[in-house]
């Protein structure tokens, strides 16, 4: 068994909640309200410029050029490809990125990239790769899954550029090319250094779930 498949079974039932969150079945449907869409929008903007900079550690700390060109490919995916969509719907909301750069973090927002930068800085690209991984590949997954199911009904739905981003063939390349990065870093690890590994890919996929909910969330 690879190890991301390992991974995937380990956290298979948070994923699952992932399908059925209703952030998610709103916008499949295209019900969800637009202010909660633009309250998400500017925290996962902020949230992916924090992203990019555990893919800059992941530079600096990666001992060969193949492993320095795969993180620096990421943070040129990151920050240019997956914003791309972002900043176009904000912009439909009346906002330029900068104004966004300068919102305030939600606290979700906010603890999840300092553990994920956290790891970056005590740990090693292995460490990177996991805690980064459950963001590129749930996306996906959740994308996929959208497409699959409701990809017929995406004409008049206001998220259809959303949904087909992440579940673009495109991006799907992209994870699919984390998901075999992980495997060949990780590829005859210790039983320690297994677990340790598990429980970061957990905890972040946990993030993942609180991200989505501090999306959905009422606000006054």
């Amino acid at each position: 068994m690879k190890f991301t498949d390992y991974l995937f079974e380990e956290v298979k039932p948070v994923w699952e909640e992932y399908l059925i969150h209703p952030f998610i079945k709103e916008i499949a449907d295209g019900t969800l309200d637009k202010e909660k869409f633009k309250y998400y929008l500017i925290q996962d903007y902020l949230y992916l410029k924090e992203y990019a900079k555990v893919f800059c550690v992941g530079v600096v700390k990666a001992q060969t050029m193949k492993d320095m060109k795969f993180f620096y490919k990421s943070i040129k995916g990151t920050m240019e490809d997956e914003t791309a969509v972002h900043i176009k719907y904000l912009k439909d909301f009346g906002m330029e990125p900068e104004e966004v750069e300068k919102c305030e973090y939600d606290l979700t927002t906010s603890s999840y990239t300092s553990y994920m930068q956290a790891l970056a800085l005590t740990g090693d690209i292995r460490e990177i790769a996991i805690a980064t991984l459950p963001c590129t590949w749930s996306y996906n997954y959740i994308g996929k899954y959208l497409l699959e199911n409701h990809g017929n009904e995406l004409e008049n739905n206001f998220y259809r550029h959303w949904i087909e981003l992440y579940g673009s063939e495109g991006f799907t390349d992209f994870s699919d090319a984390w998901i075999e990065y992980t495997d060949r870093i990780c590829e005859n690890i210790c039983e320690s250094e297994r677990k340790k590994l598990r429980d970061i890919f957990i905890k972040a996929s946990i993030y993942e779930m609180e991200f989505w909910h501090m999306a959905y969330k009422e606000r006054t």
